[in-house]
């Protein structure tokens, strides 16, 4: 395992040019990693069987998994399977933030480019939204092959544009989404965090099945800087000279509260919570997701 995770790392990936190939090298090397490791016969087939329950037709369990199990699961039929899913990514100037190589926006591209292929391959209906103060791009959900060409070359064009409003984008996500299905979001969310749970909740309340990955870069969580240094805002340029040594145990604190206040808030919500830096190998975050499936079902 130790050797794909190492082909997984964002500095690796970041060299290969074309955002189809990076969608496909981190799909097929998580893939080949769950087979090598302590989750062998951890499906990629996300939704293929579910527990039974009383009431299901006896027509319908899996003799062969009991065989291998001793465990009692239904296949799923299609209309169970096919789940319907939104990538949303935040496309707002401070996920254009790099401490060194990947920027935010990179690695939430990458991320959001390698999870339609594994669901283009499931076969399972995938669709795009961009945003920064407000919905920027929107490919409806479709589960051709051709969607994850069209999901790839929105992402590939994709810049940091515009301002940050989190709260408003999402809500107008909640008013797009009809039909029930996996919100999987893709941003640094830093902002208010009352606004941005209220946001969510209205997904929530929608009854989609909401997935928060919140993409920090390294330095945003670590403060690695020695020197006097000059921050700027990446929104409205202003700067602020900041001796870091002076100030880092402080700050490291401040972000962890954000950081769990946060996942806290998301957990009543009823949303999944991951929190990754850019120095993050991204079967982490793919596991994490497959996980959070599963647990759905």
């Amino acid at each position: 395992m130790a050797s794909v995770e190492a082909y997984l790392k964002p500095e690796v990936v970041q060299q290969i040019g074309r955002l189809d190939l990076k969608a496909r090298f981190i799909a097929q090397g998580f893939i080949t990693g769950l087979h090598a490791s302590p989750y062998h016969g951890f499906s990629v087939e996300f939704s293929e069987h579910r527990k039974y329950e009383p009431g299901d037709e006896f027509n319908t369990i899996d003799w062969s998994v009991y065989a291998r199990t001793e465990r009692v699961y239904v296949k799923k039929f299609r209309a169970e399977t096919n789940t319907q899913s939104y990538l949303v990514v935040d496309t707002s100037p401070s996920m254009g933030y790099s401490y060194r190589g990947i920027t935010k926006l990179d690695y939430a591209i990458c991320l959001a480019a390698s999870l339609g292929y594994l669901m283009i391959r499931q076969q399972d209906p995938v669709g795009l939204v961009t945003f920064d103060s407000a919905i920027r791009t929107a490919i409806p959900p479709r589960c051709k092959r051709s969607q994850l060409t069209t999901i790839i070359s929105e992402l590939s064009k994709t810049r940091p544009s515009g301002v940050t409003d989190i709260a408003n984008a999402i809500h107008q996500v909640a008013e797009l989404a009809r039909r029930r299905g996996f919100i999987i979001i893709f941003s640094d969310f830093l902002g208010e965090i009352e606004p941005m749970i209220d946001a969510l909740r209205h997904l929530a309340f929608r009854k989609h099945d909401v997935i928060v990955f919140q993409i920090l870069d390294e330095a945003e969580v670590k403060l690695p800087f020695d020197e006097f240094t000059n921050f700027q805002d990446l929104e409205t340029a202003e700067t602020l000279a900041v001796d870091p040594n002076a100030i880092r145990a402080s700050y490291q604190a401040e972000i962890n509260e954000f950081i769990s206040t946060l996942r806290e808030r998301c957990l009543q919500a009823r949303v999944d919570f991951q929190q990754l830096d850019t120095s993050m190998a991204f079967d982490k975050a793919l596991m994490s997701f497959l996980v959070a499936r599963k647990a759905r079902f």
